[in-house]
């Protein structure tokens, strides 16, 4: 059933997902104020797609719980489009809130540079036809769809003004992309002067959906701090999966286009901490995505390394239990081999010996559609435990902008389509 689906999957190609960058939010006029929406759902109901499109993924963040979040604050959001599309939806999640919070406004524009945004480009969002939505503790709301189209490769800005807020938020905490704050409603600004405090996290914002072609969709990348962009350049959109995004824009003969990023730095395959397990969050970050047709699954170095007595059994059957997930949903699940980490604090022969164990499975188990092995092109060859010193980004575990490249030069795209 399965080989069916992604036979379908890979009709056609689609050569017009590039499009004008100010051409995505400039189109239409701002909707008026409506009365307050409240999110009663995990997710609001999409609308019935048009003949042979459908809502995909074009950026992704897993959310995880954060510090108290003060009321009556403006947050603009920094986001890479992956993508290209149509019909524009962002995802708020309080997924993490023990009190509702209340959007007051939300928008969304292009950037110019800094907090400033391209003239003509920011837009209002509703919800429900409503430009104010409350979210109650525990769930997620889709805006309503922004009519024109966003381009691949965009720098999207979401401006939120939030009110009611209180305990904890729900957020991203390493973004590796400056964003920013300020006090009071700024959200329909798009001059930067009143923007005066970059934070280094996103809040409340875990996904951004697109309308595009049937036979276009994305992959999630769900993994730990190698995968969420740690000793890459802030702001530089240089993770090992924006690289692997450009790629796949580039290429042709690939349907797959584009990619979410739920990586959440140290996080592990079995055990909440940072951020819940990916077993615990696969649903949430992963499954719930729309247009997915594959999983990439890089995690198990933190497992490895805390000493907490994981064997390489344990590590097999969480594996396991992922592909299990991913194939019963009908996608495809390609793994990658754990990297090299001598030289990293936590280093020991005991946890190397899992680390092999564990890699070994992973290359010859034939659990996974198909296996990217990531240890074999970042080890240095005269040294097989230890990352190569042109990627290392100096701490000997995460990878550098370079080490990031060759991670996902590394990945053959065919078989992102492989079940």
């Amino acid at each position: 059933m399965r080989a069916g689906a992604y036979r379908r999957l890979a009709v056609g190609v689609v050569s017009a997902l590039i499009m004008a960058v100010c051409g995505p939010l400039a189109a239409s006029s701002v909707a008026q104020a409506q009365p307050q929406q409240q999110a009663t759902t995990a997710t609001a109901a999409a609308p019935t797609a048009a003949k042979g499109k459908h809502s995909v993924v074009t950026w992704g963040a897993s959310a995880d719980r954060q510090g108290a979040g003060p009321a009556d604050r403006s947050y603009r959001l920094i986001v890479r489009s992956s993508v290209g599309g149509t019909d524009m939806r962002i995802r708020l999640s309080n997924a993490f809130g023990d009190h509702p919070v209340t959007f007051e406004t939300a928008y969304a524009g292009l950037q110019k540079q800094g907090a400033e945004l391209v003239s003509g480009s920011n837009r209002r969002l509703s919800f429900g036809g409503a430009a104010s939505v409350t979210v109650p503790a525990g769930e997620t709301v889709l805006s309503d769809p922004l009519p024109g189209k966003l381009a691949a490769q965009s720098n999207l800005v979401i401006s939120l003004y939030v009110t009611g807020a209180q305990g904890p938020t729900t957020g991203h905490g390493m973004a590796m992309q400056t964003n920013y704050a300020t006090a009071g409603n700024h959200a329909a600004e798009e001059g930067a002067a009143n923007w005066t405090d970059p934070m280094g996290s996103w809040y409340w914002l875990d996904a951004v959906h697109v309308e595009t072609s049937t036979t276009v969709s994305s992959v999630v990348t769900l993994g730990d701090s190698i995968t969420d962009g740690w000793a890459s350049t802030t702001d530089g959109n240089r993770r090992w999966p924006d690289y692997l995004s450009r790629r796949l824009q580039a290429a042709s003969g690939v349907t797959v286009k584009g990619v979410a990023n739920e990586g959440i730095s140290g996080n592990k395959v079995l055990a909440d901490g940072a951020g819940e397990a990916a077993l615990n969050r696969l649903e949430r970050d992963v499954l719930s995505q729309p247009g997915v047709s594959t999983v990439f699954l890089f995690e198990g170095i933190n497992d490895i390394k805390a000493h907490s007595g994981v064997t390489v059994d344990d590590m097999i059957a969480g594996y396991q239990e992922i592909i299990d997930r991913v194939h019963a949903s009908g996608k495809c699940v390609v793994g990658a081999t754990v990297m090299p980490f001598k030289g990293w604090y936590e280093y020991d022969a005991a946890s190397e010996a899992v680390r092999q164990g564990i890699n070994d499975w992973i290359r010859n188990s034939g659990a996974f559609d198909a296996v990217t092995d990531f240890d074999k092109i970042t080890r240095n060859p005269y040294d097989h435990q230890l990352i190569l010193p042109f990627f290392d980004g100096g701490d000997h575990l995460h990878p550098n902008d370079k080490g990031m490249q060759a991670m996902a030069e590394a990945v053959d795209l065919a078989s992102l389509t492989s079940c």
